[in-house]
């Protein structure tokens, strides 16, 4: 399964650059994935719905001491959801090598299959976090899609919507996600439903879980997002909002339902949001005039539908749901792929400009027609089938409340059969108060995909056993499971009601003038609750307003009071946190060696007479100062790896701080103003807070370091080093032991590279160039050098310079700069300088040193490249892109990470090879120095570039 996920980001990553070889083929390739899922789910469809309904169960470790592990299971609920999802991406995608142009293949196809990757990734898992995870995946994707390569206004506003909306949803949904584990005592999903813990905070992670679920399947009232993304194409709206994305909220209801649908609160909520969205998206959909939002507003009233299906905790329901479910995907994939054959066929999609297109687009209008009847629950199609089942679960006195849930349900479907008829109407009608439509050709590519979907759904209808095999396994869960699934069960009171619903449906759509003429009235002579959409902006437009008035009485432009107010807040909240517990402080030794009190002197002088210097440059010397004392102590605390990375550390931020200071002033102040009386309340207000922060760092790091419990075992690290293939124990737990900490502090090294990359070249100018005629435009941007944007970030040195001169760019320093022993000795030591990196990263094995020490020495020996040779000497000893340097060792070091688990394996577990003797814990290393050195190229290329 775990593969099965994998594969499907792999391909994706693939896909836009092979994009321009491949042409359309690159379609193929795409669905070749969800295709391989769907071949999968139907062979292991025997196991998972025969007699014993034996689950397909995968688990990977992946921080088992934090009780983290990747845990998936295929049950019936799950084995439905993943042919839906994958199923129809197949379909969708088949659909979108004819609808979009050649050259949106690879953005377009990557993203539709990285989303179709983690909704499998998301029906699958069985650990409370992984579902989370999947669950975020699909928002950022699904923002992704909808914004497109190059969003307009329009489109960038729904993302945004969708985004704030569906994220809102998800951080509620974590906390219940929590609680719900803690109260159960473990986070994976099946052993939680086997036992279901009750009282304290279940009720209220349930309430959460919920919000989280009806934010994602748009219920009211987050349902404003879902009609406010139609803006986006054709094949994102059938894949992401009919059949996939919107489905998730529906399968977390579902999965949770067997264990919860008792629980207090669990039933009444779930059935009054589900039926209220039930009813208004459809009381809606009969108003709106573009027939893709009235499928949007069709789509909230079936997912409500579902809501209440699942959430009311029945056998019937249960099958209700599933069947409806699957009936819902195909009919409404279909019809919102139908929509985008319209509207290419005849350059829009209002209802009201359309006419007569039945004649013109005979082909789509037979595929329209079973799609809608399946919709409206017309026989013998799906969705006469699950109509049955729905009103046959509420009619027997198995749900508490049954009465007033079947009223809803039966306006509901009265409703439901309006709509469809409307849409039927509103696409193929003809309009006398209209002209002909105009249409351009239809490909006829376009319709095989809705076709598929319309006639599956003919046929499940016609033999609605394949449908109930399906969901009958998950119907099991509940007591009396008596039902089944059928095309007629004869004239009983639900197939009468399924009868009336469709003469009452097809009476209200032939009123629609007399409908539509009742809801204007009704919104203008009945307060009613307000439009989702008005409250969305109007909520946005307060935050706006709220921050920008925050914003001004709390930020007062001077960085002294934020470092006051910041480090006040620490020291009050953390001291009085530390002084309410108990400490063993007092026994701590201040010293083991008399070794260690020359370089503590050091430190405490240093930092001492620090606070009292105005000069910069001093004070940055001494602040290296103060960092060399607490290498020397590190040293003296036999620490020889912290020691050499400190030393390392406090080298390359000397450099890098004397840099920045050509920039700055020699003073931190001005001269005082003799006028101005000095500031001595302030002065005396930061020394205390600055006080109280060293005594707190003081105090927490003994109170810290004696806080242990004495009884607990240490981690025999010395025990596991031959596993790791080395000899330092220091090595084995930054590439072995703890190697996820490692990996995630070289991306997050990585990511703040880049911020401050961006911030350096916001300060030099390379911004949007001002207007010329501005007052106060500031100077003009300096010309880019020639060969554009690539040969800026990577320069290079003319190649035959080398030749005549002794260090290639010398030139380009002021003779004051220049030193002709600094460049006689950096042209001497840099070969050097490099060994002596690469020797660090392969002692490091087994001595102290590795790839960040052997990263920094490299980096180092580039900064006396650039000291004395500037940009073009830097290009010429380091000529690739130092982005690709750096991103190319944080992927190094995650595929030597990943590689394991293809095989079973634990990630960043290390594998010891036998000739030669080395692990493969050296290439994770590798990375590391490869991404270190690369980060210090870019900022030295930023900085130069900001000169």
């Amino acid at each position: 399964m775990l593969v099965l996920v994998a594969v499907h980001l792999g391909t994706a990553a693939l896909l836009p650059p092979l994009a321009p070889r491949l042409g359309r083929w690159v379609w193929a390739l795409a669905a070749a994935p969800p295709l391989a899922a769907c071949c999968w789910a139907l062979a292991h469809a025997g196991r998972v719905l025969g007699g014993d309904r034996r689950p397909v169960t995968e688990s990977l470790p992946w921080a088992p001491d934090l009780g983290l592990r990747l845990d998936l299971r295929l049950d019936g609920l799950a084995l439905l959801m993943v042919l839906v999802v994958s199923g129809v991406g197949v379909l969708v995608l088949s659909y979108a090598a004819r609808y979009y142009e050649r050259r949106a293949a690879g953005r377009e196809g990557a993203w539709l299959l990285a989303f179709s990757g983690v909704m499998l990734g998301l029906v699958l898992a069985d650990n409370l976090f992984l579902l989370y995870a999947f669950w975020e995946l699909t928002t950022v994707v699904s923002f992704l899609l909808i914004a497109g390569p190059h969003p307009g206004a329009g489109r960038r506003k729904a993302a945004e919507q969708a985004l704030l909306t569906t994220v809102a949803g998800g951080l509620a949904l974590l906390l219940g996600l929590v609680a719900l584990g803690q109260a159960a005592g473990t986070y994976r999903l099946s052993a939680i439903l086997a036992d279901p813990p009750t009282g304290g905070l279940v009720p209220a992670a349930l309430v959460l879980i919920l919000a989280g679920a009806f934010t994602k399947s748009a219920q009211l009232p987050f349902h404003s997002w879902l009609p406010a993304a139609m803006v986006a194409p054709t094949p994102i709206s059938a894949y992401l909002h009919a059949a996939a994305m919107v489905k998730a909220g529906v399968y977390l209801v579902a999965r949770l339902a067997p264990g919860f649908a008792d629980a207090p609160g669990w039933r009444p909520l779930v059935l009054t949001v589900g039926l209220a969205s039930f009813l208004v998206g459809a009381w809606r959909a009969l108003r709106e005039t573009d027939l893709k939002r009235v499928l949007a507003y069709g789509t909230i009233s079936e997912l409500g539908l579902l809501i209440a299906l699942f959430g009311a905790g029945s056998a019937t329901s249960a099958l209700a749901g599933e069947a409806m479910l699957l009936a819902h995907a195909l009919f409404k994939s279909a019809l919102f792929l139908l929509t985008g054959v319209v509207e290419r066929a005849a350059g829009t999609r209002d209802l009201r400009e359309l006419s007569g297109l039945r004649a013109s687009l005979p082909g789509a209008l037979a595929v329209a027609v079973p799609a809608v009847a399946s919709m409206a629950h017309v026989p013998p199609f799906l969705g006469w089938a699950g109509e049955d089942a729905v009103l046959e679960a509420f009619l027997h006195g198995r749900v508490p409340g049954e009465g007033w849930v079947l009223g809803g349900l039966a306006v509901g479907s009265v409703l439901t059969v309006a709509l469809a008829a409307r849409w039927l109407w509103g696409a193929f009608g003809t309009r006398p108060d209209v002209p002909e439509t105009r249409v351009a050709r239809p490909d006829r590519g376009l319709l095989v995909p809705a076709a598929v979907c319309a006639a599956l759904s003919t046929a499940l209808g016609l033999a609605p056993v394949a449908a109930g095999a399906l969901a009958t396994p998950y119907a099991e869960l509940y007591p009396h499971p008596e039902y089944h699934l059928a095309l007629w069960h004869g004239l009983t009171p639900a197939t009468l009601l399924s009868l009336a619903s469709l003469a009452l449906g097809a009476a209200l759509f032939a009123a629609r003038g007399h409908v539509l003429a009742l809801q204007g009235r009704l919104r203008t002579s009945l307060p009613g609750p307000p439009d989702a959409q008005r409250v969305y902006r109007g909520t946005i437009r307060g935050l706006g307003t709220l921050s920008v008035r925050v914003t001004r009485a709390t930020q007062a432009g001077s960085l002294p009071v934020y470092l006051t107010v910041v480090l006040a807040t620490v020291v009050l909240c953390t001291g009085a946190a530390l002084l309410s517990g108990s400490t063993e402080a007092g026994k701590v030794e201040p010293w083991r060696s008399p070794a260690e009190l020359v370089p503590a002197a050091l430190v405490i002088t240093a930092a001492v007479t620090v606070t009292a210097l105005r000069h910069r440059l001093a004070a940055v010397l001494l602040t290296g100062a103060v960092g060399y004392g607490v290498a020397a102590l590190f040293v003296a605390r036999g620490a020889p790896d912290l020691a050499l990375t400190q030393f390392l550390v406090e080298g390359l931020t000397l450099v890098v701080m004397v840099l920045v200071l050509r920039r700055l002033p020699a003073r931190f102040t001005p001269e005082a103003d003799p006028d101005r009386p000095p500031a001595r309340a302030g002065a005396a207000l930061r020394g205390a807070v600055s006080l109280g922060a060293g005594l707190l760092v003081a105090f927490f790091a003994l109170a810290a370091t004696h806080a242990r419990d004495p009884s607990a075992a240490p981690p025999d690290y010395a025990r596991g080093l031959p596993e790791a293939g080395g000899g330092s124990a220091v090595h084995a737990i930054l590439v072995d032991f703890r190697a996820l900490d490692t990996l995630g502090e070289i991306a997050v090294l990585l990511v703040t590279s880049i911020g401050v990359v961006s911030l350096i070249r916001v300060w030099a100018g390379e911004t949007p160039e001002p207007s010329r005629t501005a007052p106060d435009s500031g100077p003009a941007r300096p010309p880019r050098p020639p060969g554009g944007a690539a040969a800026e970030r990577s320069p290079s040195a003319a190649w035959d310079e080398p030749r005549r001169r002794w260090l290639p760019g010398a030139g380009e320093r002021p003779g004051t700069e220049r030193s002709v022993l600094l460049e006689v000795v950096t042209r001497a030591l840099f070969c050097s300088v490099l060994v002596l990196s690469l020797y660090l990263l392969l002692a490091g094995h087994d001595g102290p040193g590795g790839g960040f020490s052997g990263g920094l020495v490299a980096g180092q020996a580039f900064v006396l490249r650039y000291l004395v040779g500037g940009r073009t000497d830097l290009g010429l000893a380091a000529p690739a892109d130092p982005g690709w340097i750096a991103g190319g060792g944080l992927v190094l070091a995650a595929v030597t990470g990943l590689v394991p688990v293809l095989f079973g394996h634990p990630p960043l577990a290390a594998t010891v090879l036998e000739h030669p003797h080395v692990s493969t814990s050296l290439i994770f290393d590798t990375g590391v120095y490869l991404l270190v050195t690369g980060v210090i190229l870019k900022l030295l290329h930023a900085a130069e570039g900001a000169r």
